[in-house]
């Protein structure tokens, strides 16, 4: 018996990968107003949340704010403070539903730094695991995720709602 791994949107994401885009998903995606389409997960009244469309592992987030901008040290104290208080609540969320045993947390300014989106800041969470990178990412370059976009969206909204619900309120 043959088995396969499919990841069919893989093949978007190689077709698409490097492409430049004429408009900035981060600005686009909020102005839309479809936020389960767009993948945002929860919006603050500063910054927003969503998730990667093309995830390390599942639950992989990221935090930006409205206002577009390349430079962190352009943030205002506001804009600062709420993607604080972001992280922590989807730090919290992530950990009760996911259980990873780590994050990888962080801002990748500019190109040389990683950035594939460098014109506007935005900051990932990452969820990690013992053993998450195996075979398929260090010799395949191929990530194995084991749920949809749409199951990963749907749980992390429910989390942050659920966290959001039980917080003292300074991330709403």
């Amino acid at each position: 018996m043959q088995e396969r791994l499919w990841a069919p949107w893989r093949m978007q994401y190689v077709s698409e990968a490097g492409k430049p885009s004429a408009e900035c998903i981060f600005c686009a995606n909020p102005a839309a107003d479809e936020d389960a389409r767009t993948l945002i997960v929860w919006r603050g009244q500063l910054c927003f949340v969503m998730l990667n469309l093309y995830p390390y592992t599942s639950g992989h987030l990221m935090i930006a704010p409205y206002r577009h901008t390349h430079d962190l040290a352009s943030l205002t104290d506001a804009e600062w403070h709420e993607l604080g208080a972001l992280t922590r609540l989807c730090l919290r969320a992530l950990q009760r539903e996911y259980r990873p045993d780590g994050f990888n947390v962080g801002f990748n300014l500019g190109r040389a730094a990683g950035a594939g989106i460098e014109a506007h800041l935005h900051m990932h969470i990452v969820p990690r695991w013992h053993g998450d990178t195996n075979f398929m990412a260090t010799l395949g370059e191929t990530r194995v995720l084991p749920e949809s976009l749409e199951q990963t969206y749907t749980r992390i909204r429910n989390a942050l709602q659920e966290v959001s619900a039980s917080d003292d309120g300074t991330a709403r």
